[in-house]
């Protein structure tokens, strides 16, 4: 039988891209794929792939959030995450969240296949550069900390991306399907455990932290 592979990621072009190569391999078939992060949460509980190919800027729960709690429920499935954003912090969170294996979008395609590859049959499998970032992140251990988002809720982790992609309270509210008085209190006390005032600060926190692409914003 064909590995079933869930492929979240927010291009079109890549998310296309990554299914040719996976039916070119003909080992893997792509059950369910994706441009949002809430979306392939609910596809990976739904079709319990065997792998997941993974991009961490998602809109709406990025990536690091969409593995955190998928891999608590389902710890047969092979997570690689196909990224262009790599520090030494989002390496080491996404580690320490279930993945298996990181391959940088700027590397040669061969590699990608490699990690799917290795990623696939049950090892593990981080591209040079990016076994450099966690070589980093273990010798000082101060370049992993989360420095604050610790602190903060799942809910909180979620409303503070949101935030950061300009969505006001209201709408907040309404796309958690929470009150506006719940979603007032989530946001005051974020921001009261991070000790930052104002929207500018969420979003300058939110791209250091990886919750969000500075590209994105206007």
């Amino acid at each position: 039988m064909k590995k079933r592979v869930v492929v979240i990621e927010d291009q079109t072009a890549i998310r296309e891209m990554i299914a040719e190569i996976l039916q070119i391999d003909g080992e893997y078939e792509v059950v369910g794929s994706t441009g949002e992060g809430q979306t392939g949460y609910d596809l990976c509980l739904e079709l319990k792939p065997d792998l997941v190919i993974l991009d961490v800027m998602l809109p709406g729960l990025n990536g690091v959030e969409v593995l955190r709690r998928f891999s608590r429920q389902l710890d047969s499935t092979r997570v690689l995450i196909f990224s262009g954003h790599q520090n030494p912090l989002l390496v080491k969170e996404l580690l320490q969240s279930g993945a298996h294996g990181f391959v940088e979008k700027s590397a040669p395609l061969s590699e990608l296949r490699k990690g799917i590859e290795i990623v696939g049959s049950g090892g593990s499998y981080f591209g040079p550069n990016v076994a450099q970032l966690l070589r980093e992140a273990l010798v000082n251990p101060s370049l992993g900390e989360r420095q604050g988002v610790e602190l903060l809720t799942t809910r909180e982790r979620e409303i503070l991306q949101l935030i950061a992609e300009s969505y006001s309270t209201k709408e907040i509210a309404q796309k958690l399907s929470i009150s506006v008085k719940t979603a007032e209190n989530h946001r005051t006390n974020l921001m009261k455990k991070l000790g930052l005032h104002d929207v500018a600060s969420l979003v300058r926190f939110s791209v250091k932290h990886g919750l969000i692409d500075a590209t994105r914003l206007d």
